[in-house]
Parts: structure tokens; C-alpha cells; sequence
């Protein structure tokens, strides 16, 4: 087996082995593009090497610029609470034995017009970071698949504890 074969198989099982932790929208948007970036910059490196191997470099930069763009959009993605489809999901390590803060009063907004029929404001709302709020302005989103209402980021009583959860999708 030739060592282009071998990379090759290798670098196949590598992308479909691993994947995004999440499915949100700028996650699968961020590896596409990471993706497609990367695969044009490794066969213009490939083929400018001393091997000329516009393939192996084609295919090593795409998996790099894949993985790069995904995690990229996953971080978008956990900010925004694009990711999270359940409250499970959306639970934070955040725990207070205590009443935790109260947020400040919602700041008003300015909606703007729907940017396409199946997108669903996300009006702004106070985010917890363990030390304390920051304002997370409104957007229009496109719900993830299944889902049509965006439950915002809160506070519950679990197990004696409260618990702040991320806003997530359902």
C-alpha cells in the first residue's frame, strides 16, 4: 500500500470518527467552511512542496480547516444558546446553595425585520457567567430541526440547589 493510500485512509476515518460536539447552525457552518478554506490552502501548500502533492495536502488542510471552523461555530453556537435542545443540555456547572442574584431589568430593544420566514426572535436576555450578568442583545434565529420555541436562560430549584441553565431550544 502506497504511503498516499494510507493517508488517505487514515485521514477518511479520522473526519468520519470524529465530529462536532454540538449541531448548532454556526457549528455546522463554521466546519463547512473551515472545511472547504482549509482543503483549497493545503492543495495550493500540497502542490507547492517538494512531493507536489496537491491531494494529501487537500485533504490534511480541509480536516484541519473542518475541525478549526466547527469548534469556531460551536463556541458561537453555546453563546447564543443555538445549541442546547433541551434543558439537560443547557445546564451549567453554575450552582448556589442560596438565592441566587436577580438580573438587572431586560434593556429595550429595537426589533428589526425578519430576515427569512422561519426565523424566530430570541429577545435579548441577561446572561449569568458565575460572577455576574452580561447583556446579550436580541436575534433572529433559525431554529434547530424539531424545534420552535426558544426558552430563554434561567434560574431552577433542583435537588436543593438552584441552577442556572443556558437558554435552549424546544
Amino acid at each position: 500500500m502506497s504511503k498516499q493510500t494510507n493517508l488517505i485512509t487514515i485521514l477518511s476515518l479520522c473526519v468520519l470518527c470524529s465530529g462536532c460536539v454540538g449541531t448548532g447552525p454556526n457549528t455546522q457552518q463554521g466546519a463547512v467552511t473551515g472545511g472547504a478554506i482549509g482543503a483549497l490552502a493545503g492543495a495550493i501548500l500540497g502542490n507547492n512542496s517538494s512531493s507536489h502533492n496537491s491531494l494529501a495536502g487537500a485533504l490534511i488542510g480541509g480536516t484541519v480547516g473542518a475541525i478549526a471552523g466547527g469548534t469556531i461555530g460551536n463556541s458561537v453556537d453555546n453563546q447564543r444558546g443555538t445549541l442546547y435542545t433541551s434543558e439537560r443540555e443547557a445546564r451549567t456547572q453554575i450552582v448556589y446553595s442560596e438565592p441566587p442574584p436577580v438580573s438587572p431589568a431586560p434593556k429595550a430593544e429595537v426589533v428589526v425585520a425578519q430576515p427569512r420566514p422561519d426565523a424566530v426572535w430570541v429577545p435579548g436576555f441577561w446572561d449569568f457567567n458565575g460572577q455576574g450578568y452580561l447583556w446579550v442583545p436580541g436575534y433572529w434565529a433559525v431554529p434547530p430541526a424539531y424545534h420552535r420555541n426558544f426558552v430563554a436562560a434561567h434560574w431552577a430549584y433542583r435537588g436543593g440547589h438552584y441552577v442556572y441553565y443556558r437558554g435552549y431550544w424546544r
